[in-house]
């Protein structure tokens, strides 16, 4: 895939999906605003990529100024992937509700932030005939069942309904709108958990399931948005073999 005339955003660029996505893009030739919490992280990534990379410290939770920022270093942009995402799960009875609150934030919270900060860009490319696109990284959670990820699972479920209602929406206007689901990915996603039970059962089913690794992600998202500009490839699960 030639990306070398796309200009695109990362949230979630400090580990995982985020981070091979990242990597990804830019190797496909586009320039990448890595956007994370951790700036250490982020600044060595964007010092291994090199030109065309810029490290963007950020919380999408309260992105503030996000998209100026990114402008000023890269001008505007017709690619977001709104990636950032925590998981934590324990029994719904026992489950610390700051973790609830947490996905919500960032789950839901942090998507709808990163899609607004960019939109203008989005339309504006489209606008001028060029591809267009709004990644959101969901999860297979979204519309399976997963017992103690009650409310993470429905954090991705808003994600897929909310992809499949913009696409309506922005879709006839050129911006392609687009989601990936992820099964089990072996990635630091969970490892915080508050719940130990979960947490190592979590690590459990993923040694035996041989997790998928963040770059198959990566490859998906670099594929999707690589099409013409007049494919949308809306959808798409990437899950392991063991998985289903």
């Amino acid at each position: 895939m030639d990306l070398s005339n796309r200009t695109a955003v990362v949230t979630g660029a400090t580990a995982g999906i985020g981070t091979a996505t990242a990597k990804a893009l830019h190797e496909a030739g586009a320039a990448v605003a890595l956007v994370g919490r951790r700036d250490d992280r982020l600044q060595a990534l964007a010092a291994e990529l090199g030109e065309r990379a810029v490290a963007i410290s950020a919380d999408v939770a309260r992105p503030d100024g996000l998209a100026d920022r990114v402008h000023d270093a890269l001008g505007p942009v017709d690619l977001v992937v709104a990636n950032a995402g925590v998981m934590y799960g324990a029994p719904f009875e026992l489950a610390d509700t700051t973790e609830w609150q947490q996905m919500l934030d960032v789950n839901v919270g942090g998507l709808l932030n990163t899609g607004r900060a960019f939109i203008d860009d989005l339309l504006e490319a489209a606008a001028n005939g060029r591809s267009a696109d709004l990644v959101h990284v969901g999860s297979i959670g979204g519309h399976q069942l997963f017992p103690s990820y009650g409310v993470y699972c429905a954090t991705k479920a808003a994600v897929e309904h909310l992809t499949r209602n913009l696409r309506l929406e922005l879709g006839p206007r050129g911006v392609r709108v687009k989601s990936i689901e992820p099964g089990i990915v072996t990635t630091e996603l969970g490892d915080g958990m508050a719940h130990d039970a979960t947490r190592d059962a979590l690590q459990g089913m993923r040694a035996a399931l041989e997790p998928l690794d963040p770059g198959a992600i990566a490859d998906a998202i670099v594929y999707a948005v690589g099409a013409p500009r007049n494919v949308n490839v809306a959808d798409l699960v990437v899950v392991p073999v063991g998985q289903g």
